[in-house]
């Protein structure tokens, strides 16, 4: 089979594509034939060495997929050959056939798209884990999602919609504003790529004048200088959600938690999945509910094939991307 291979560290243009044998499951593995690979930031910084797991080289990068289950091993009886399904991998994706834990596979909605399958899980996951576990929303509270326009963060605009709240979407460009007011967000702000100090300043005034004095929760995926203005933004008792860093690890001054009485609250999603598997299990039933009743859909932004995944990772290290980036086997 091929296989999108990271040999070296190093960025987009470190990866090859090999042929490589396809793998044999094990006890409680199922291998996977890829139809599709959701693409995700963690891509970017794990053939970078830069991700909190570095697994061994060679690697293939895509922690998620979507396939035809190819055969089993001992112990599986939730899917069988022939099962059309999704998976959380960690990392082997980006290959025409790749393993998975058996406990990260499950069915996937009859006439569901591998395409939107494959750029379901762990935006939506993610996203609903932070929303729903870690921020304890309440209905027409203010939601304010930094870098709205990505995959993780339009997952929160429309997951936010669905809960009630309002929706503020952050994004770098008028272009990614009106996307993620097409796709819910009541109101949308447009924000410096670099910010300076007087850039933070008026940030942090902006957020107060478009939400009428405050946010009650922020999502954030963007990190940098974006993080601090937005905690001053903040609401009595707000509720502040670390996702991811694309602009850098943030450092915020503890006074403001103090003087507002609100939380930082870190959200892994990965971690939370392999803690309480039944509580996983829970939300994806509730965010398979959500699709079919056309609640939320993955917006597939662009689809690249094998032999051009490179450019498919390159595109979110750019932060060009919107919605969600796929490749296709």
């Amino acid at each position: 089979m091929k296989a999108v291979l990271s040999k070296v560290v190093g960025g987009p243009e470190t990866l090859v594509i090999e042929d490589v044998p396809v793998p044999t499951p094990g006890k409680g593995q199922v291998l996977v034939q890829v139809k599709a690979c959701g693409v995700n930031y963690p891509d970017v910084l794990i053939i970078q060495d830069m991700y909190q797991f570095k697994p061994p080289r060679p690697f293939s990068p895509g922690g998620e997929v979507a396939g035809i289950v190819s055969a089993v091993g001992e112990g599986v009886a939730h899917v069988k050959p022939g099962d059309r399904v999704l998976a959380s991998t960690g990392n082997g994706g980006m290959a025409e056939y790749c393993l998975a834990a058996a406990h990260g596979v499950m069915p996937i909605p009859e006439g569901m798209p591998f395409e939107e399958a494959a750029a379901f899980l762990m935006t939506y996951g993610t996203s609903y884990y932070a929303i729903k576990d870690r921020g304890d929303p309440k209905p027409g509270e203010k939601l304010l999602v930094l870098g709205a326009a990505g995959g993780v963060g339009i997952a929160a605009v429309e997951l936010g919609k669905a809960m009630g709240l309002e929706v503020i979407a952050a994004c770098s460009s008028q272009e990614k504003v009106d996307f993620c007011l097409s796709k819910g967000a009541d109101k949308g702000l447009v924000y410096e790529r670099e910010l300076d100090r007087d850039g933070q300043k008026k940030f942090s005034e902006d957020i107060k004048a478009i939400s009428g004095g405050g946010v009650d929760i922020i999502y954030d995926g963007v990190g940098g200088n974006y993080a601090e203005p937005a905690v001053r933004a903040m609401n009595w008792e707000g509720r502040f959600l670390v996702i991811g860093f694309p602009a850098g690890i943030p450092k915020l001054p503890l006074n403001l938690t103090l003087l507002k009485s609100c939380d930082v609250r870190g959200v892994f999603w990965g971690a939370a999945v392999a803690r309480d598997p039944k509580a996983h299990q829970q939300n994806v039933k509730e965010l398979f509910d959500l699709y079919k009743a056309g609640k939320i859909r993955p917006h597939v932004s662009n689809t690249y094939p094998m032999e051009q995944a490179a450019d498919a990772i390159r595109e979110l290290q750019d932060r060009k991307a919107q919605g969600k980036v796929v490749v296709t086997m």
